[in-house]
């Protein structure tokens, strides 16, 4: 912790200094000016964030991900930024000279993060673009401190995911069969939650049997990081107080059972709710029962019905075996819960992170079912 408030005062003096042990592809830079020659020259597509990040302005400008919505714009100050690179670095101890791979786009809050913990941090990286195939090709020959992914990502390179010893996954939820799958790799392997507003992520779950052990963390909960206040509100939806991070208080939509001042259980989305026959379901926790007879993305929805309200609907991604499915689902669920249909799609909506478009989509079902 000492070394990285040390490093956290050291950067606060000026978001232009490099930390004197970073290095890109094994250079080192003089000075910012030197690096984002550098950067223009060989990365392009990072130039700009990495040129407005250098520049005297207090502030960059970032997008929320548009998940429920249009993408707002939004002015996040860089010492709180540096503040919240810093949270991770204290959290996972990452001390200069720690490896990573930025695999991200800066375009995102998630991408723009990697980089200044890096620049901050002294790390040494090697950047590559997003697609699967790039980061297949590096990982092949590497191995790596640090990453970060979003789910599809690491489901494209499942093989080389014991490559790091640490990795971090947001953007969009981790599906069970995921989680299945990452449980035994011998990496440090976390979810983590946050959103644009609290600059990437202000609390972290451990996936791998490794990280529950190591960081003795229970399994299937969120731990905040420290300086981070959270309380309920009367919906029983999560409040957070990170004055470091954000002026104001944050009031969301994510429904929470709060164990302690540090850690909650995420049990869904209140806009999301179904309201079926006058009873409020809330269709994360009924998927969360569901998961193991689905391998393939999923979610539970409410449709519009003539005496129910809204009638519960599971739609899935890809062809599945509905009758199959049924007899399986009956097992776990009430026949209030089971889904009155199953609706296949062949592709869903998603947001550039990864996360399903749900409103949308059933948006798209409902004009389907009762055009104008």
């Amino acid at each position: 912790m000492a070394l990285a408030v040390g490093a956290l005062l050291y950067s606060f003096m000026s978001w232009k200094h490099l930390h004197p042990d970073f290095r890109l592809n094994g250079q080192g830079f003089a000075d910012c000016s030197d690096f984002l020659y550098y950067v223009q020259h060989k990365l392009p597509f990072h130039f700009s964030f990495l040129n407005d990040w250098c520049r005297d302005l207090p502030h960059i400008m970032a997008y929320t991900s548009g998940s429920t919505g249009k993408p707002k714009a939004i002015l996040l100050p860089k010492k709180a930024m540096l503040y919240s690179a810093f949270q991770t670095i204290s959290f996972f101890n990452l001390i200069p000279g720690t490896s990573a791979l930025i695999n991200l786009s800066a375009d995102y809050i998630a991408g723009k993060m990697m980089w200044i913990r890096a620049l901050s941090g002294g790390w040494h990286i090697d950047v590559v673009s997003p697609d699967h195939q790039s980061i297949q090709n590096i990982l092949k020959d590497k191995h790596y401190d640090f990453g970060a992914m979003v789910p599809l990502q690491v489901q494209k390179n499942l093989a080389f995911i014991s490559h790091f010893k640490t990795l971090i996954i947001g953007g969009a939820a981790v599906s069970h069969h995921l989680q299945t799958q990452l449980k035994s790799l011998p990496v440090h392997i976390f979810a983590t939650y946050g959103m644009t507003e609290t600059i990437t992520h202000i609390a972290v779950q451990p996936l791998s049997h490794d990280a529950v052990a190591d960081f003795k963390l229970p399994a299937d909960t969120y731990r905040v990081f420290d300086g981070i206040h959270i309380s309920c509100d009367e919906r029983q939806c999560l409040v957070i107080e990170a004055p470091n991070l954000h002026s104001n208080v944050i009031i969301t939509n994510d429904i929470v059972e709060l164990l302690d001042n540090q850690h909650f259980r995420w049990l869904g989305r209140f806009d999301n709710v179904i309201n079926s026959g006058g009873i409020k379901y809330f269709p994360e926790q009924l998927e969360a029962k569901i998961k193991p007879f689905i391998e393939q993305d999923f979610f539970l929805g409410g449709l519009p019905h003539q005496t129910l309200g809204e009638e519960i609907v599971l739609v899935v991604e890809g062809k599945i075996d509905s009758i199959n499915l049924k007899e399986k689902l009956a097992t776990q669920l009430s026949k209030y819960e089971l889904p009155k249909k199953i609706i296949s799609l062949p592709v869903f909506m998603r947001t550039d992170s990864g996360k399903i478009k749900r409103n949308a989509i059933l948006q798209q079902i409902k004009l389907k079912n009762d055009p104008l």
